[in-house]
């Protein structure tokens, strides 16, 4: 409720952010970041060697993979046109969220990731994070980034396969930091790597010295270099270019800061203020399930926190390049920036008008009878009702039309010519 009445009682206008400058960046060596670039699209990061970093963040979808709920380990092919295998090697499960953007993650001021935030800066475990890993993470990590590199490595269905598949797997099975001292392995023992990390890394002074560590550290380096995006027609306004916005995405703007109420969270030059907010979005596929949990659904930040005011609330994402990154909302549950405008002005009656065509789900037949399983428990969908945090808004269709206007200026101008790019090599 309280983040209801923050929204319904936010000033008419607020004030527009500061612009981004290299001050709001961590500093990331460019030798490590080449390491890392060849690390993000090579498979041997993944327990089968089948599936990269970049098949669900890939620069064709603006770092992200065009689906609304991905098809990891097993799958084959890249993008909306992935499909879920076949025989044995065939997937077990859909990625139970969409797979965010990659853009500016390497801001200084990011203090949380991932939808349901279980990754963040802390003191609670002596290592500087509070994640996944408690105490097990590794140490030296140069970043929140470099942290966050680590999880798809040990995740099931997104990158380490199945139980008793391969090594990874079956180590990460036994206790979750097991199966980075195998990846490690892999990487020193390759000779495109093991000499390349000893001249891009001062604490490593032989192959044997590499560790899951420097390898997250030159992943981080890669991401937030190249995905570092703060040249849209948008910085160019904040920066004091006052043509750089069209008359109508200059209305989109000051939609966007006034009537709108759109930066009451998606505040600060991040356009984000990292917090957790229930939308009541169209719940569909696995969903991240608690260990405990009797039936399928994704409980957001409580799964977490373990906090029943924190249920089916997810982080708000930040919004440079948003145009690029369809499907929205943490499942992928629309299609396009206007049905996710119209869905945050009236949550209640969007969510009774949403079709489940919207969603971008490939056909698994496997999977299917799952896919929509939750929409049959009405106590469940009746709490997810009664958790909406936003009140609604009336805007026309002219102002929308504005808004979404003003979110495609959010694009970064030098999108396309990324520092470095994919690799000639990389085959989907």
């Amino acid at each position: 409720m309280g983040a209801v009445l923050l929204w319904a009682g936010a000033a008419a206008a607020q004030d527009l952010p500061r612009p981004l400058t290299d001050d709001d960046f961590l500093p990331f060596d460019m030798e490590q970041a080449a390491i890392g670039h060849q690390l993000f699209y090579d498979p041997i990061l993944s327990g089968n060697r089948n599936i990269t970093c970049a098949h669900c963040h890939h620069p064709d979808f603006g770092t992200s993979d065009g689906l609304s709920l991905g098809i990891g380990e097993g799958g084959v092919g890249l993008g909306p046109d992935r499909t879920p295998g076949t025989g044995a090697d065939r997937i077990r499960k859909r990625i139970p969220r969409n797979a965010p953007g990659l853009w500016n993650l390497g801001a200084k001021d990011i203090h949380t990731l991932f939808h349901d935030g279980r990754l963040s800066k802390s003191d609670i475990y002596d290592n500087g994070f509070n994640s996944p890993a408690q105490e097990w993470l590794p140490e030296g990590l140069n970043s929140l980034l470099a942290a966050q590199a680590l999880f798809p490595l040990t995740a099931q269905f997104e990158m380490a396969g199945n139980v008793a598949e391969n090594q990874v797997t079956g180590a990460v099975h036994d206790r979750i930091d097991m199966g980075w001292p195998i990846l490690a392995k892999r990487v020193r023992t390759d000779r495109r790597y093991g000499s390349a990390m000893v001249d891009a890394f001062d604490d490593v002074e032989t192959a044997k010295d590499i560790t899951i560590t420097q390898i997250a550290n030159a992943l981080a380096a890669f991401m937030a270099i190249e995905w570092r995006s703060t040249d849209s027609p948008f910085d160019q306004y904040l920066a004091g270019d006052t043509a750089a916005l069209s008359a109508t995405q200059k209305n989109g703007m000051d939609l966007f800061y006034g009537k709108a109420r759109c930066a009451t969270c998606h505040s600060g030059p991040l356009m984000s203020d990292q917090k957790f907010h229930a939308l009541g979005l169209p719940p569909f596929g696995p969903g991240r399930t608690r260990q405990w949990d009797p039936f399928v659904r994704d409980v957001g930040r409580m799964g977490e926190s373990n906090r029943l005011e924190d249920a089916y609330r997810f982080r708000t994402p930040m919004l440079r390049n948003v145009a690029l990154t369809a499907p929205y909302g943490h499942n992928g549950a629309f299609p396009d920036l206007e049905s996710m405008i119209r869905h945050h002005l009236n949550p209640e009656s969007s969510l009774s008008r949403w079709e489940r065509a919207m969603a971008a789900l490939p056909q698994v037949p496997w999977l299917q009878k799952a896919d929509f399983v939750v929409w049959d428990d009405r106590f469940e969908m009746e709490r997810q009702r009664n958790r909406i945090d936003i009140a609604p808004v009336d805007l026309s269709d002219a102002e929308i039309d504005n808004l979404v206007a003003f979110l495609n200026a959010l694009t970064g101008t030098s999108v396309d010519t990324l520092p470095f790019g994919v690799p000639a090599g990389f085959i989907p």
